[in-house]
């Protein structure tokens, strides 16, 4: 009876599916179970802004999640019923999560997922490898391919501690045959970016569908003063090796011209004894200081090879340009001679020349308009929208296989 209930609910979003201008998007999935999986939910990054829109759409959604803080998370996650894994119970998981990833499979594989019709993995970490019942519809959202086995395996390996770098090659060889093995249980996955899309069909040997993430455009807004956009270049991110923060201080150095950097991690310390006096370290500021520091740069520096990249965007949407390195996510949001430009060697020379570049050449040319509507289309709606049509033309195949 639940099976029949369950497909007949899938049969009336199937016919729901030309209906989704101007309705509320949460209608067409009233009455569904929904479980939400997300491989660790401690602070409000982009995969975080993911689920959090995704918990927009499924009011009635369970989060999974191998480790949750509470006190970190948006009030809209909060509101959800939220199931941790047993890696959440181990000693110093709060903060040591990641130390304990060899578990994280088996953590996966023990959730109790039966009753429910749908299931939205939220990729980056172990989170896609759940179980779910045979006529659930399981979709992934993969902001990437776990980069620690796959990509970015000798970078990781490279900055991690002795005994780390010892474990990982035992470790991640297992980590890769269970990843790539664990994909074929997705019905349907959905790459964040063309570039994960590449990632995933060379990690994982499946095709995707590209639907990129929810920025919160509201949130920022320009200065209202042009006069007050100052001559200091800002960097925002977490402080650790592939982000590449290193390369930036080092250009800036070498330069001599004023950067603010805002984002903490494993790098502060040593960048900051490295950092000249024309660089600043603000931390994890408050958001209302990002958010000036947004919109009263000169521009953003965003050095890193990122899956997709918010922070382009958010400074986008602050009327202040990007200065880019011209691989992965920054591709497809960053227009070259428009919204910003491009370094294409990872050296603080060729960052140097790029920014020497947008001086001389783009600074005093910049179309705000163009800025501005260039950025509409990577906006919250389009994202609901998108993921809307997205699933529902999977339920609706998989009730019309029934």
């Amino acid at each position: 009876m639940a099976f029949l209930l369950s497909m007949a609910g899938m049969a009336r979003l199937a016919a729901s599916i030309t209906r989704t201008e101007g309705m509320d998007r949460r209608d067409h999935f009233a009455g569904l179970n929904v479980a939400i999986v997300h491989y660790w939910l401690v602070g409000m990054r982009g995969g975080e802004k993911v689920v959090e829109e995704l918990c927009n759409m499924f009011p009635q959604a369970d989060i999974f999640t191998h480790v949750a803080r509470p006190e970190r998370l948006s009030a809209r996650i909060r509101e959800h019923r939220i199931v941790e894994s047993f890696i959440g119970r181990l000693p110093g998981a709060k903060s040591h999560y990641q130390s304990y990833l060899p578990f994280m499979p088996r953590a996966l594989e023990g959730f109790d997922l039966t009753g429910y019709d749908l299931v939205i993995s939220s990729e980056a970490g172990p989170a896609k490898g759940v179980i779910c019942d045979p006529d659930a519809t399981h979709v992934c959202y993969c902001h990437s391919p776990m980069r620690y086995i796959w990509d970015q395996y000798h970078v990781y390996r490279a900055g991690a501690g002795t005994l780390a770098r010892l474990a990982m090659p035992w470790m991640a060889h297992g980590l890769r045959v269970w990843d790539q093995t664990s994909a074929a249980r997705d019905d349907h996955i959905v790459s964040n970016s063309s570039f994960i899309q590449r990632r995933v069909a060379k990690s994982w040997g499946r095709e995707s569908e590209v639907i990129h993430p929810p920025v919160d455009l509201e949130a920022f807004a320009p200065a209202t003063d042009p006069a007050a956009i100052s001559n200091r270049y800002l960097y925002v991110g977490e402080l650790i090796g592939y982000k590449r923060p290193d390369l930036v201080v080092d250009a800036f150095n070498a330069s001599g011209r004023a950067l603010t950097i805002i984002g903490d991690g494993a790098e502060r310390r040593r960048l900051q004894q490295k950092a000249g006096p024309n660089i600043r370290f603000l931390g994890r500021a408050p958001f209302e200081v990002l958010k000036h520091e947004y919109a009263h740069c000169r521009a953003l520096v965003f050095p890193g090879v990122e899956d997709f990249g918010i922070v382009p965007l958010e400074s986008m949407a602050s009327g202040r340009p990007v200065i880019a390195f011209g691989k992965g996510g920054a591709l497809e949001t960053v227009l070259d001679g428009v919204t910003g430009s491009f370094f294409y060697r990872p050296t603080a020379e060729a960052l140097n020349t790029a920014i020497q570049h947008f001086e001389t050449d783009l600074l005093n040319d910049l179309d705000h308009d163009a800025m501005a509507r260039h950025v509409t289309q990577f906006g919250r709606n389009r994202f609901r929208k998108e993921m809307t049509q997205s699933l529902l033309a999977k339920l609706a195949k998989r009730a019309d296989r029934a």
